[in-house]
């Protein structure tokens, strides 16, 4: 009986994470409706991390209540602040601005295929950067530089093909499928700003590269990392506010017009603010640094069956092959990175942890998309 217990609960880090994922497409879907329908990208991004921020601010605290920061460690020094800063500027305020604008303009099966490249755009800032050395005769390197090329086809085929429809629906050819409280769901734009969408998702992921770059330095200052994340996530809707107002002239705009939309706000805000974090926490936990990123290639599958199933005739095969591409070029990477940390001793383990702590306050930011 306690076997059949053990086995039952060691399932359980699955079956969060996938729930994570399905959760992730599910808002995203939402969020591209709302937009489809009226909502500024702009003024989304500033309510829901103001709503993220009110709920992660408190829980910061509770989550570090037992745990103090090293003597030497302040959170108010220059330094951190600078990069606190840094952190809400490139994490929240671009990043995410351009993501939503992205979203506006493609799909979800995009926003997945973007999101992938976040580890080859990271391998890559780091070898420009000097902190990855260039090694030919490291299998390791090697690995995450055929990731990094599978990555990019990836991401090209997505932009450039389409391919045919899954299938058409016998009874219409509208976009709009799915009805949730008297609005229908939309998973797709037209094709004319495709392009476009893709390379503001793809300049979102580099952002997000460069915030985990930003980050793993904040984690070497300062241990609590859920007080630093609160913080900057603070910083950075009060500077996505800043942008909204300089760039949304319509003040009605800021009106919450439907309970969908306030729904929507609430729920990714809850989300990213608080349990996303504490379940990734959790899994990072019991099963290691490697297992929570190991799952975002789901989000292909869940965005490959809500479009094939409630969306078909707007649900193109070559988005989804170039998906899978860039999911391989993903679990390239990792692999590479993981071949990377186990051979290096236990230096590298303590980096590869810090890593792990620091990207779980906000881990994948473009899950908040």
């Amino acid at each position: 009986m306690m076997e059949l217990r053990g086995e039952i609960w060691g399932v359980v880090p699955f079956v969060a994470m996938v729930a994570m994922e399905g959760t992730t497409i599910a808002l995203t879907i939402m969020a591209k409706t709302a937009i489809t329908y009226g909502m500024s990208t702009f003024v989304y991004v500033v309510y829901t991390n103001a709503v993220a921020s009110i709920i992660l601010l408190p829980y910061s605290f509770i989550f570090h209540y037992n745990h103090r920061a090293e003597p030497e460690q302040s959170l108010f020094t220059f330094p951190i602040l600078i990069r606190i800063f840094l952190l809400g500027f490139t994490g929240i305020c671009v990043s995410q601005n351009l993501a939503f604008m992205g979203l506006s303009y493609s799909s979800p099966i995009v926003v997945c295929a973007m999101g992938l490249m976040i580890p080859a755009i990271s391998f890559v800032l780091s070898v420009l950067l000097r902190r990855t050395k260039i090694e030919w005769n490291s299998r390791s390197f090697i690995v995450k530089v055929v990731g990094t090329i599978i990555s990019i086809v990836g991401a090209t085929t997505e932009e450039l093909y389409l391919g045919p429809v899954v299938r058409q629906h016998h009874y219409s050819s509208s976009n709009f499928r799915l009805q949730f409280k008297q609005k229908l769901l939309v998973f797709t734009s037209t094709t004319e700003r495709w392009i476009l969408g893709g390379l503001l998702l793809a300049a979102a992921s580099l952002c997000i590269s460069l915030w985990n770059i930003i980050q793993l330095g904040v984690v070497k200052q300062y241990s609590q990392v859920m007080k630093v994340a609160s913080f900057y996530s603070i910083v950075g809707t009060f500077m996505s506010a800043i942008v909204a107002f300089l760039v949304v002239d319509d003040s009605s705009a800021w009106r919450i017009k439907t309970s969908f939309d306030l729904f929507l706000i609430i729920a990714t805000g809850t989300f990213s603010g608080l349990i996303r974090n504490r379940v990734q926490i959790w899994c990072m936990q019991m099963k290691g640094p490697f297992y929570v990123p190991m799952f975002k290639p789901f989000g292909i599958l869940f965005a490959t069956f809500f479009g094939a199933t409630f969306f078909g005739d707007t649900f193109h095969y070559g988005s989804v092959m170039a998906a899978f591409i860039a999911g391989m070029g993903y679990y390239t990477v990792m692999w590479g990175q993981l071949n990377e940390d186990k051979g290096v001793g236990e230096e590298k383990d303590d980096k590869s942890n810090d890593l792990s702590s620091a990207k779980v306050p906000l881990l994948d930011e473009e899950s908040r998309v």
